[in-house]
C-alpha cells in the first residue's frame, strides 16, 4: 500500500464525500481519482450514491467520482491497521 493510499484510507473510517476528501487531503482531482480508483478496484473502499445508499453496481470513478461518497471496507480497514 502506498503512502497516498494509506492517507486516503485514513479519511474513510466514516462515510466521506468527494469534496471533503479533496479539501482534507489537498490533492488535485486527477491524483484523488486515481487513488480512489486503485483502492476501489482492490476492494479496499466502497462507493455510495448518498451517505446511506451503497452502490452495488460497477462504478467508474473517473466519470462519477465527484458525485459519490466513499467508505473503507473491512478489507481496507484491516490492511490500513496492519501497517
Amino acid at each position: 500500500m502506498s503512502d497516498r493510499e494509506f492517507d486516503l484510507l485514513d479519511e474513510l473510517y466514516f462515510v466521506q464525500g468527494y469534496t471533503y476528501l479533496k479539501e482534507s487531503l489537498g490533492w488535485e482531482d486527477q491524483l484523488l481519482m486515481e487513488t480512489l480508483n486503485t483502492l476501489y478496484t482492490q476492494g479496499m473502499i466502497k462507493c455510495l450514491a448518498g451517505p446511506d445508499n451503497e452502490r452495488f453496481d460497477q462504478v467508474d470513478i473517473f466519470i462519477e467520482g465527484k458525485d459519490l461518497y466513499y467508505l473503507a471496507t473491512k478489507k481496507g480497514l484491516m490492511a490500513h491497521n496492519t501497517l
